[in-house]
């Protein structure tokens, strides 16, 4: 494993930020204090700062050369509103807010990097350094290309990591092509006529029509799309009544839709809500029907993630550079991807192990209340963001 020595060296001093981050959990688009502290150090190392893209956004500018060539290097900055459970001295301090899914060490990573680039130079052009906020539901990454990211930092590529519990400490796993799905949520009500439930007859029920309606989506899944499109439709709530023994006026579902292509999501939109209104119809009740489309497919491009895969190979061999699967959760990244070429991966956050004895009950996986992100690979992500952005600027 080929790491820089002086960002080994200097991984305690970020690993206290990573930590004091992680004790300071700010939500999407209220990273005020998280992003004064990456202001503050990214000027202590001479870097330059930009501020305000996307509200709480901070860019950092590395410049070194005549080379009007530059790449892009993200990281999200946001928690979530999770109380955490974990019993360490750098647990939340605020219930109810909780980094728990490492983007408190996605921004370490990044921050090592940028001490490492603006001290060495070893580069001709620019790297710019993008701390988004709000990436967990925020569409932080859309907010930053609004307020002019990419025209006041032109970039030529973009690439960002996630850090993935269950994959080693010291292994990657990267793909082209669709990586994170779609997210899209729905709600829909339907309405009717309440009655005493022992005279149904009176009324117009709407229980048993949304009951068909949930059962009728999952057709949309297994008789509308092919079999070889991966999707999903779930409804995760129902909502209806309030006394056993009345039927109520109205049943309002929610939950959430999952693809890799829009194409598919344009199929499951229409479908859900012809089936809706149908249905509806057929049982004498009214409709309404909502469809919000979230953060769209990311989508790797191949030349940059072949790129990535060379660097990461270079680092730590073949054997540990995997491919990944991909997941039905979405990213937001993917907004850079439709602007810019580049590539999203992932880097191994152990088993869990680097939490000692009762630092919290549970696996460490994303959105847990016993996560933490594991400190040991802030000097391999430090090492792994140098390597990247000093190769593509030698290309």
């Amino acid at each position: 494993m080929q790491l820089i020595d002086s960002i080994l060296a200097a991984s305690a001093e970020i690993t206290a930020l990573r930590r004091d981050i992680h004790r300071h959990p700010e939500l999407c688009f209220q990273e005020q204090r998280t992003s004064d502290l990456i202001a503050q150090a990214l000027t202590q190392w001479g870097i330059p700062v930009h501020r305000g893209l996307g509200k709480t956004g901070v860019v950092g500018v590395v410049r070194n050369g005549d080379s009007p060539r530059a790449v892009g290097l993200r990281a999200d900055i946001d928690a979530l509103p999770i109380t955490e459970r974990n019993t360490f001295p750098h647990a939340s301090t605020i219930a109810g807010r909780m980094h728990a899914c490492g983007h408190d060490g996605h921004t370490a990573m990044l921050l090592a990097a940028a001490k490492y680039l603006a001290t060495h130079r070893n580069f001709d052009g620019t790297v710019y350094l993008v701390f988004q906020p709000a990436e967990e539901g925020g569409g932080g990454a859309r907010e930053m290309i609004k307020d002019g990211l990419f025209e006041r930092f032109p970039m030529e590529a973009i690439f960002g990591a996630h850090n993935w519990p269950g994959l080693a400490a010291g292994q990657f796993a990267l793909k082209s092509g669709p990586v994170f799905a779609s997210s899209n949520e729905f709600r829909i009500v339907l309405r009717g006529k309440g009655c005493h439930a022992a005279m149904p007859h009176l009324g117009l029920d709407p229980v048993p029509a949304a009951c068909q309606l949930v059962q009728g989506f999952q057709t949309i899944v297994s008789r509308n799309k092919r079999p070889i499109d991966p999707g999903v439709i779930s409804v995760t709530m129902i909502q209806a009544g309030e006394a056993t023994n009345v039927v109520p006026d109205s049943v309002e579902l929610q939950g959430t839709v999952r693809t890799f292509t829009v194409e598919l999501l344009d199929l499951f939109e229409r479908r859900m809500r012809e089936m809706t209104e149908q249905l509806a119809g057929a049982f004498e009740l009214t409709a309404e029907f909502e469809f919000r489309r979230n953060y769209p497919p990311t989508i790797n491009h191949a030349a940059e993630t072949g790129f990535v895969r060379e660097v990461l190979t270079g680092m730590v061999g073949p054997e540990n550079v995997l491919d990944f699967e991909p997941t039905m959760g979405a990213e937001d990244f993917s907004y850079y991807l439709l602007e810019k070429p580049g590539c999203y991966f992932l880097i191994g956050n152990g088993d869990g192990d680097h939490r000692s004895l009762g630092h919290g009950l549970g696996p460490c996986t994303l959105h847990n209340p016993c996560y933490d992100f594991n400190d040991e690979l802030i000097p391999l992500g430090g090492s792994m963001w140098v390597r990247l952005a000093e190769a593509w600027l030698r290309r």
